[in-house]
């Protein structure tokens, strides 16, 4: 049995249950078959919660504010150090443990010579048994931690792993892993990282160790989301901005399309990579310097003293009168190679054989950073139902552009097309496909008291697509408010 020495609860129910379930794990045969949990040492015990994107989305990636809501569903993670190197991870999935999975390494197999050398060989390494990939979200925190030169691990760690963050969704269940393991081992391990370093390391995790080239804002949510409050961040590259209070005279729910989403996608690779490629063309349009990355084949560097680097920094106004009609529509990856080399962009690689999309991928985070800011402004005032009107066109407004981006979706189409029919007169006034796109989960927008309306969306969606939509409703704090709980041994 364990007692609490260092942390708290916080009141939040899913912490006391995960604490009760340590107390007892005899409950779970594998628990007892894998030795989890030592009841001679200390445990550390982090939460970290999933996402709503309200606004922002994709164009997080090309510096654009968001806003962001942590939800109530979080991942729970326990981490007791072992004397042995080597790191062996249970994830049970949700509380029910109907998703177990276990993963056994050698903390050797990140020395020399091996991944920590280089990432690559990283991501090929939990890549090379697609039973085990998902490993490389928690196990990769070690990795990044070794490589970036924060820590030798002479010790290794048994870690347990359970979430109601659906996976797939869109509402960022990867982040809440990288975030919640990462807390956990600094903690453990007297790591001193703050939490800003924190989110960027976890996102080396996502993008260099899983593969997934994703931006920061969803790692940056889930360590410095506060309930009730949307994030707002302006990834140039991690810039936390004041919070806002979403108003007592509106409220925000996510439904869930139950089409499977993933950051890791070609889709959403190509889309990225069209956005940089456009804001490559731009550079040269407008004469700044360039320079190539002798380091990195394809990789260049662009001396930007007017708008910093970030294609989000065009306004939209000059972006419609200078350059629009100067981007392709389409562009094959050799003919964009041969005149401009490469992209600023460290993360996705621009493929010669194949074809990207570059005017809508390069207009979306321009439009966004601007819709993005007017949504702020207009819920910084009391709400009348004119504001809730602009902020609801906002939503659809964006939702569109993912859809010209090529990252829509029959199935959120028909979610949000959903909320449009029900409209004001049923309290919602607005919906957008969030995150990564191409499935996942829609935000909606509306009046309080209207949960009958959200209900009566998702029961019509159920009859038109045979798909049970999940509802996200309630928020939670992030790690850099809950911080860590230490158990030991009464």
């Amino acid at each position: 049995m364990y007692q609490i020495a260092e942390g708290s609860t916080g009141g939040l129910k899913d912490v006391e249950r995960f604490l009760e379930f340590l107390n007892h794990p005899e409950s779970h045969p594998v628990l007892r078959t894998e030795g989890f949990p030592d009841s001679s040492a200390p445990l550390y015990v982090t939460r970290a919660p999933g996402r709503l994107d309200l606004m922002g989305g994709i164009a997080d990636y090309s510096g654009s504010l968001v806003l962001q809501l942590p939800i109530r569903e979080a991942t729970m993670v326990a981490l007791q150090r072992r004397p042995e190197p080597h790191v062996q991870i249970v994830s049970l999935g949700d509380e029910s443990g109907r998703h177990l999975r276990v993963f056994h390494m050698p903390l050797s197999h990140f020395e020399r010579n091996g991944p920590a050398e280089n990432y690559e060989l990283a991501k090929a390494y939990f890549r090379q048994d697609p039973a085990t990939s998902w490993a490389a979200y928690a196990a990769g925190v070690f990795l990044v931690l070794m490589k970036e030169g924060h820590t030798c691990f002479g010790e290794g760690a048994r870690i347990l792993i359970t979430s109601d963050v659906p996976e797939g969704k869109g509402v960022s269940s990867s982040a809440a892993i990288e975030v919640a393991v990462m807390q956990a081992v600094a903690t453990a391990y007297g790591l001193k990282i703050g939490p800003s370093e924190t989110a960027l390391l976890c996102q080396k995790v996502e993008n260099l160790v899983v593969g997934a080239p994703c931006g920061v804002m969803d790692q940056m949510t889930a360590v410095y989301g506060q309930t009730g409050r949307l994030m707002t961040l302006l990834c140039q590259p991690a810039e936390l901005e004041t919070p806002v209070d979403l108003p007592a005279d509106v409220e925000v729910w996510g439904l869930d399309s139950g089409v499977r989403h993933s950051v890791s996608g070609a889709d959403y690779g190509s889309v990225r990579a069209g956005a940089f490629m456009g804001y490559r063309i731009i550079a040269d349009r407008v004469g700044m310097p360039v320079r190539p990355d002798g380091n990195r084949d394809g990789l260049v560097h662009i001396s930007d003293s007017r708008w910093h680097g970030y294609l989000a920094n065009v306004t939209p106004s000059f972006f419609q009168q200078h350059f629009v009609d100067k981007l392709p529509e389409k562009v094959r990856g050799q003919d964009f190679l041969s005149r401009y080399q490469g992209t600023t962009d460290a993360v996705t690689r621009v493929e010669p054989d194949r074809d990207y999309a570059v005017r809508m991928p390069t207009a979306h985070p321009i439009h966004e950073h601007f819709r993005v800011r007017c949504f702020r402004e207009l819920l910084r005032n009391a709400v009348s139902e004119e504001r809730l009107t602009l902020l609801g066109e906002l939503m659809y407004q964006s939702h569109a552009s993912y859809s010209a981006c090529g990252l829509g979706c029959e199935e959120t189409d028909l979610l949000v097309q959903s909320v449009r029919r029900m409209g004001p007169s049923k309290g919602l006034f607005g919906a957008k496909i969030t995150g990564g796109g191409s499935g996942g989960t829609v935000a909606i927008l509306g009046r309080p008291g209207s949960a009958e309306a959200v209900l009566t969306v998702a029961e019509a969606y159920e009859r038109q697509s045979g798909r049970h939509p999940h509802l996200f409703y309630g928020s939670s704090p992030g790690t850099a408010a809950f911080g860590c709980i230490k158990l030991v041994p009464r």
